[in-house]
């Protein structure tokens, strides 16, 4: 019974933490990011400005979780059910670039690129992706919890975060820290050549997992 309770309990969280992303970002793509309050996304929700912030920090955070949606769980999913036989690295790779570019109702980009508070929220959720991805790469290499997985963990957020800068805050765009920006090159393309730079590591760490299988 209180497993029972436990499971109802986080299902309701849940459906609280989508309800108000998703007012967060209809409210914003109705009245614009500036014109929405806390209260304003709370009331939509119908829960309490304190409930509000239980769940997120900031109106960014809320709108940009609704466009990315919990992004970082589906990457570390899709790289700890992938096939034993494909590499670390590859299937890595393909879950983040999955992620990542999937199409999107193109006013929510706009609305993104649009504000430099939400194109600051956006950049940070490249970080979400490190204690996910941390466990799935730990079942990869046969160890849950590892130091090893922890740091290509981090080292994969961080290079998912720099592509994303690179593309939404492009060096030498006019006004970087406000305005308009139009993304800048082929994401796909940003992503791969920053992924390709933890290559060796991952490799490495593999073939160590597997090494150690064999003794």
């Amino acid at each position: 019974m209180t497993t029972r309770r436990t499971g109802l309990r986080e299902q309701k969280k849940q459906a609280t933490r989508v309800a108000l992303r998703e007012a967060a970002l209809r409210l914003a793509l109705e009245r614009g990011p500036d014109a929405v309050r806390v209260e304003d996304i709370a009331e939509a929700a119908g829960v309490s400005p304190r409930t509000y912030n239980n769940y997120f920090s900031s109106r960014e955070h809320a709108i940009v979780a609704a466009v990315t949606a919990e992004r970082e769980s589906r990457v570390a999913a899709a790289v700890a059910s992938g096939p034993a036989h494909v590499r670390l690295a590859d299937a890595l790779t393909e879950a983040v670039l999955d992620q990542h570019i999937a199409p999107r109702d193109p006013g929510e980009l706009l609305l993104i690129t649009g504000s430099p508070a939400l194109r600051a929220a956006y950049l940070d959720t490249a970080a979400a992706i490190e204690d996910p991805l941390t466990a799935a790469i730990g079942r990869r290499l046969g160890d849950t919890d590892t130091l090893t997985a922890r740091v290509l963990a981090a080292s994969v957020a961080a290079a998912v975060r720099t592509a994303l800068q690179q593309w939404i805050q492009p060096p030498g765009a006019p006004h970087p820290t406000g305005g308009f920006v139009v993304p800048s090159g082929s994401l796909p393309d940003l992503l791969r050549s920053a992924l390709a730079a933890l290559t060796p590591a991952l490799d490495a760490a593999e073939e160590q997992a597997r090494q150690h299988s064999r003794e």
